[in-house]
C-alpha cells in the first residue's frame, strides 16, 4: 500500500550487527531508524515506531552478563523504563531481539505483557563460547514475523557464550507451549525435535 512504517534499530555499546539489521528491514519495506541507548537516555520517544529491534553483538563486552547490563540501563531509569513499557503495551507494536538483544528483552520481561514465562539466558553448559549452524522449524505461534511460515525448516547460525535458556519455575516450558509462545523449535535433518529439558539440581526445568 506504499506505507513504510518506521522501525527503531536499537543498539547499545558493543552491538555490531545494526547495519545488517537495518538493511534487512529496509528490504522488507520498513523505514529503519538508528536509535542508540544514549538517545533513549536523552529522552527520545518510541511513539512513532511500529517496531523495535534490539540488535546483537556484545553489549558491554558481555562482562555484565548476557544482555543484563543493557537491560539494567532501561530498568534503573524510570523515564526510559516508562517509555519502553508504553511501547510494549501498545497493541500495534512489535519487537524483535537478536543475540544480546534477545537476552536484553528476556531481562525486561516485566515490562512486556504476556512475557512472564520467558526464560533467563545463562552460560552454556559447555562453559564456553559456542558457534554453529542449527536447524529450526517454525512452530504455530502468533508471531507477526513468522506469519504464514508454520512448518518451514531452515538452517540458522547460533553464536554466543550465554545461550542456555534457564527456566527456574516448574511448568514454565509447558505454559509457553500451551500458549503457543514457542515460535521456533530445534530439529534434526529429519524434522525430529532435538532439544530437551533436563532437570536442574533443584528440580526445576531448564531448556537447551
Amino acid at each position: 500500500i506504499g506505507a513504510k512504517p518506521e522501525v527503531a534499530i536499537l543498539r547499545e555499546q558493543g552491538v555490531n550487527s545494526h547495519v545488517e539489521m537495518a538493511a534487512a528491514f529496509h528490504r522488507a519495506g520498513f523505514t529503519p531508524i538508528d536509535v542508540h541507548m544514549s538517545d533513549m537516555l536523552a529522552g527520545r520517544s518510541l511513539d512513532n515506531f511500529a517496531g523495535l529491534v534490539a540488535c546483537g553483538g556484545f553489549s558491554y563486552g558481555d562482562v555484565l552478563g548476557a544482555g543484563e547490563g543493557w537491560a539494567k540501563s532501561i530498568l534503573f531509569n524510570e523515564k526510559v523504563k516508562a517509555t519502553f513499557q508504553a511501547f510494549f503495551e501498545r497493541n500495534s507494536s512489535f519487537s524483535l531481539g537478536v543475540c544480546n538483544g534477545c537476552q536484553m528483552l528476556s531481562n525486561v520481561k516485566s515490562l512486556i505483557p504476556g512475557a512472564q514465562h520467558w526464560p533467563h539466558f545463562v552460560t552454556n553448559q559447555s562453559e564456553r563460547f559456542e558457534a554453529r549452524v542449527a536447524m529450526v522449524e517454525v512452530a504455530d505461534s502468533p508471531s507477526v514475523l513468522l506469519s504464514g511460515m508454520q512448518g518451514s525448516r531452515m538452517p540458522i547460525v547460533v553464536s554466543h557464550a550465554e545461550g542456555l535458556a534457564e527456566f527456574t519455575v516448574d511448568g514454565q516450558i509447558s505454559k509457553l507451549k500451551n500458549d503457543n509462545q514457542i515460535a521456533l523449535q530445534y530439529v534434526d535433518n529429519y524434522g525430529h525435535v532435538t532439544s530437551h529439558y533436563p532437570a536442574n539440581p533443584n528440580g526445576s526445568e531448564q531448556g537447551i
